[in-house]
């Protein structure tokens, strides 16, 4: 009896220690494991003249108690898809009317699919492909109602095949890889969707799946005569969103089409649905020995790049930054080490208050703000985005020294899971002379949002300061300890 005793212990603990072993080697493997071919992408860097490349924005703002709404980015997006006759290749993250709230969303993704469509109609022959995240089926729980018309017109739809990616949410991911996702993805939903009442039912299985938190979260277009870089979804309840965006023309073109080709393949997609090589040496080369220098680049060449340029910043240069989501590490490291150097940094930042039309507790944004501006001898300075029932949702640094500026802008948050090589993301750094078109663009943008020169953009640091409780101190912590956060 003693004996069978020591026996089912030791059996026990020699089970226990094996699953240990295999859980730990699956959080090492997909941590670190290889990316796909192509992703951590940097293109070559192009010449650009002043008439090659656009600042685009949206702005949401008040004016004497009115809600303005000025926009750009998506009569650009639609002109850009009405303007395609050879190929029209597009990532786009979301493209769904998912929403917690009531509110009358304009409605840019039906209106996105109906442009497709007719523009494949007028052009029998047009070469689309259209690459987005499986958020849009809720992981595979529902047909999307917006693409699931586009694959019958013709389009080549690739769902990102986001499990070669690397895992952000490792504990819980290694038990999700061992067991979990062996059982497959079938039936009707019966679960309340999480992004929002009026979205489908899901499965619980899909539920599972969005737990690894792990998304293609890129916005981009590009045809046979000019791309667009944005960090806006077509997405109807992010249609009052403020975003920022850039077009481009010539051979960088190639370098968009490339950096999405490498998605595709990896996902399954149909190759031969891009353009060809003789197609794409169609393409017109505007560049001539242009003052502007920009190429693309994508996931942790993103931030190998933000952090050079705030690194490269000296005694009186400034920086900008406009973004959704701060938290990474390295980034914070480098602003820090600016404003030591007396370096002039500015930001403009989401407070977090909302998403989906549902509240949210300020995180990361209000911690990160805290412990930047209570550091002493630093020439930091910010401002909150002063948003309603949407987001401050641009992604954006502009650093500008005496004679030229470095700005940098696309789909990645300053995050660990945006920039990091778990996501996919799609930014465009842009070098020119101060007076260039664009460098001037941006600056007139920046500085028109926090003079609040024609409306109220911004407001000061202290109106979110306060909400800044112990509990959210604790919860930022424990989530980034153990990276079970959407940052």
């Amino acid at each position: 009896m003693k004996k069978r005793k020591i026996f089912k212990k030791k059996k026990l603990w020699i089970t226990i220690f094996t699953f240990l072993i295999i859980y730990l080697g699956t959080i090492a493997y997909h941590q670190f494991k290889p990316l796909p071919e192509g992703i951590s992408y940097e293109g070559e860097t192009h010449q650009l003249n002043s008439g090659d490349i656009e600042f685009l924005y949206d702005l949401t703002y008040q004016d004497n108690g009115r809600e303005v709404y000025d926009q750009e980015i998506f009569d650009q997006v639609y002109k850009s898809i009405e303007n395609a006759e050879e190929f029209l290749i597009m990532d786009f993250f979301m493209i769904n009317e998912f929403a917690s709230s009531n509110r009358d969303f304009p409605k840019i993704s039906q209106k996105l699919s109906n442009k497709i469509i007719e523009q494949k109609e007028k052009h029998p022959d047009l070469k689309v492909v259209l690459i987005t995240d499986p958020i849009n089926t809720t992981y595979y729980s529902h047909e999307a109602q917006f693409i699931k018309p586009l694959e019958e017109a013709g389009v080549e739809v690739v769902y990102t095949k986001l499990e070669r990616l690397r895992d952000p949410n490792p504990l819980y991911s290694a038990f999700y890889r061992m067991g979990i996702q062996w059982f497959g993805q079938r039936g009707d939903g019966w679960i309340k969707n999480p992004f929002g009442s009026k979205s489908p039912d899901v499965t619980a299985r899909s539920y599972l799946k969005l737990f690894n938190i792990k998304a293609n979260h890129r916005k981009i277009l590009v045809n046979e005569d000019e791309g667009l870089v944005i960090s806006a979804n077509p997405h109807d309840g992010s249609g009052f969103h403020s975003n920022i965006g850039f077009k481009v023309k010539g051979d960088i073109l190639k370098d968009i089409i490339e950096s999405e080709k490498y998605v595709a393949k990896f996902s399954g997609g149909d190759l031969s649905a891009f353009p060809t090589k003789e197609e794409l040496n169609q393409i017109e080369s505007v560049e001539s020995g242009g003052e502007i220098q920009a190429k693309i680049i994508t996931e942790q060449k993103i931030q190998h790049a933000v952090v050079d340029a705030i690194d490269q910043a000296k005694a009186g240069d400034q920086v900008w930054i406009g973004m959704f989501f701060l938290s990474d590490r390295d980034i914070i490291d480098a602003i820090q080490r600016a404003g030591k150097r007396d370096v002039d940094v500015k930001l403009v930042l989401d407070p977090n208050q909302n998403a989906f039309g549902s509240e949210k507790a300020g995180l990361p944004n209000i911690p990160i703000a805290s412990e930047l501006l209570t550091e002493e001898n630093m020439d930091i300075d910010m401002k909150w985005y002063n948003v309603s029932k949407e987001q401050y949702h641009s992604k954006i640094v502009y650093v500008r020294k005496e004679d030229s500026s470095t700005i940098i802008g696309g789909s990645g948050n300053y995050t660990s899971r945006n920039i990091n090589n778990y996501n996919l993301e799609s930014d465009i750094e842009i070098k020119a002379p101060n007076d260039q078109d664009i460098v001037q663009e941006v600056d007139d943008y920046f500085h028109r949002i926090w003079e609040n020169d024609d409306g109220l953009y911004t407001v000061k640091y202290e109106e979110y300061a306060g909400s800044l409780t112990l509990a959210k101190r604790v919860l930022y912590t424990v989530q980034k300890l153990t990276m079970f956060t959407t940052y």
